[in-house]
């Protein structure tokens, strides 16, 4: 497993931006502290997995591409439905919780599964 530098800081820039696009967009008073970190970190994960992340099988590396960016466009999705509505901090940490787990545990056999 190699960790490329470059596409990395990309994927950590767009979450950046993201995480700030969000903040702007956040309806709900007072969660948009939250709604910016927990979006940031929830879609660098994935994002720097499908940019960044590269084994030394041709085929887990576009596994792991893969579901990277499914799981990527996911948390998006669920982010932009939390920034547009009104939402409970529980409601969000457990659902983005879930969702990270998810991935972390999906990568996780395709790159035990080395193929």
């Amino acid at each position: 497993m190699k960790l490329n530098i470059i596409p990395t800081i990309i994927a950590l820039a767009v979450s950046a931006l993201a995480a700030y696009a969000l903040y702007a967009f956040c309806k709900t008073e007072g969660q948009e502290l939250l709604l910016a970190i927990g979006g940031g970190i929830a879609l660098f994960l994935p994002l720097a997995t499908c940019l960044g992340l590269r084994f030394e099988q041709g085929r887990t590396s576009a596994n792991t591409a893969a579901v990277g960016g499914v799981f990527f466009v996911v948390l998006l999705i669920a982010q932009l439905f939390f920034a547009f509505v009104q939402f409970s901090t529980p409601a969000y940490v457990i659902t983005n919780g879930i969702l990270l787990l998810v991935f972390i545990g999906v990568v996780y056999g395709v790159a035990k599964a080395k193929q």
